[in-house]
This record gives structure tokens, sequence and C-alpha cells, in this order.
């Protein structure tokens, strides 16, 4: 049997649901409900700001890990693991302890006049704990993929860090690196779990999402599901294919 036949049922099931959103969309009635353009805003704008983080923080965390041989890397590892692993709910309650207006932390930076707990400023901070671990395993997969010897000859022949880093290591690690930022651009823009409960307001498009089901039921958010789709896979496409382009 030709291995394509094996591949159908797959591939199959993994397009039926989209198939079928296809169909049950109201398109004589395509119409977003109030409020919804003000949930793409704040998705796409405060993720803006969450990826240049993830990134910023992920980089350098993911480099060390592939670089390391010290003993503390598997402990490290671990610990990226946690949150990873950890159900999304159960960490925005983990966030709310740590970061809320009576947590360790938090009742902390109430007293100095900051707040994080539904605002801009913890919704951010629940898209970069969502994504950031999925973003440095990626990243440590790329990093590690790159040999060695190539950046010790580039330092044998004067090379800064920094110019190794961006003109040998990055290059290098591209493809892995594209995965990793597609995949935290999805759990970015799609993050519900810690953000329902860290921070509901301002309401992204998955809350505002679960909204109008809870509300209006499931016919009134496929227009909205259609934008939360338009918005969420251009992107890491385009990173995909990109990335696999000879340079």
């Amino acid at each position: 049997m030709s291995s394509r036949w094996l591949a159908l049922p797959a591939l199959l099931l993994l397009a039926l649901p989209f198939i079928t959103l296809v169909g049950v969309t109201p398109w004589r009635d395509f119409h977003l409900a109030y409020g919804d353009w003000g949930s793409v805003g704040v998705s796409l704008g405060l993720s803006g700001i969450s990826i240049p983080l993830i990134v910023l923080l992920g980089i350098p965390l993911a480099l060390w890990l592939a670089r390391t041989t010290s003993p503390m890397r598997h402990w490290v590892e671990i610990m990226v693991l946690i949150p990873l692993l950890t159900p999304p709910l159960a960490l925005g309650i983990l966030l709310v302890s740590v970061y809320g207006p009576y947590g360790t932390l938090g009742g902390w930076l109430t007293r100095i006049g900051v707040s994080l707990t539904n605002n801009a400023g913890a919704f951010v901070m629940a898209q970069v704990y969502g994504a950031l671990p999925y973003f440095v395993m990626s990243a440590r997969s790329a990093f590690a993929g790159v040999p060695p010897d190539v950046e010790d000859a580039a330092k044998i022949l004067g090379a800064s860090s920094w110019r190794i880093l961006t003109r040998l290591t990055l290059p290098l690690a591209r493809q892995g690196l594209a995965t990793g930022l597609a995949i935290a651009w999805v759990r970015v823009i799609g993050e519900f779990g810690i953000v329902l409960v860290f921070s509901y307001f301002p309401q992204g498009i998955p809350v505002k999402l679960y909204i109008n089901l809870q509300n209006d039921g499931v016919d009134s958010v496929y227009s909205l599901l259609w934008l939360l789709l338009a918005v969420t896979l251009p992107f890491p496409l385009w990173c995909l294919i990109n990335s696999r382009r000879r340079p």
C-alpha cells in the first residue's frame, strides 16, 4: 500500500474541522459583535510587545543551554519545562499568587504603585509565561544543531562573539528559530487559560470568543473565529516558509 494512502486518515482528521468551519459559517450574516475589533487590537498590540520580550529573554537562555557543560544545565532545562507542562489555568493561578495584589511579589509592587492584575502589563506577562518555554526549547535545539567547531574556527580567525552570533550562529540556526518563533506567536495570540485567570481585562480575541460563546451561543462566534485564524496563521506560516529558503 502506498504511503500516501496511509497518511490520508491523519490528514482528513486534521482538515475536517476547517472544512466544517467553511460550511457552518453564516456567510450571509457575517459580522462581528460589539467589542470584537477591540479584542483584535488588544491581541495584536500587546503581542507586539510580548514577542520581542520572548526573543530577547529566550535567545540567551537557549544559547546557554545549547553550549554549556555545566551540571546545572539539566536542572535549568527542568525549570523551563515545568511551566511548559503546567496546565494554563494552574499557571494563571500561580501568577496571581506571585504578582497579584496580595501575592508574594505583587504586594510589594502594589505598595510602590505598580499593579499587575487585569491590565496591559498583566496581559503581556501572561503571554510571555505562556510562550517563552516553547521558544526556549525550540531555540535550544536550533543552537545545538550548529557545529561548535564552526564557531571555534571563527574565533581563531579573530571574529568577536557578537559577530559570530549575528553572522554565523543565528543564520545557521534560522530554521529552528523560525519554528520557535512561529510556535511562540501562536501561543501568544491564542493564550486563554493564563489570561482568563490573571488578566481578564483587557480582553484579547480568545477571551472575547469565550464571552460571545457564553452569551450568544456557538453561531455567534464564527466571524471572530475566522478573524482569529486570519490573525494567527499568516505570520507562523511566513516564518516556516522563509526559514526553508536558501540564503
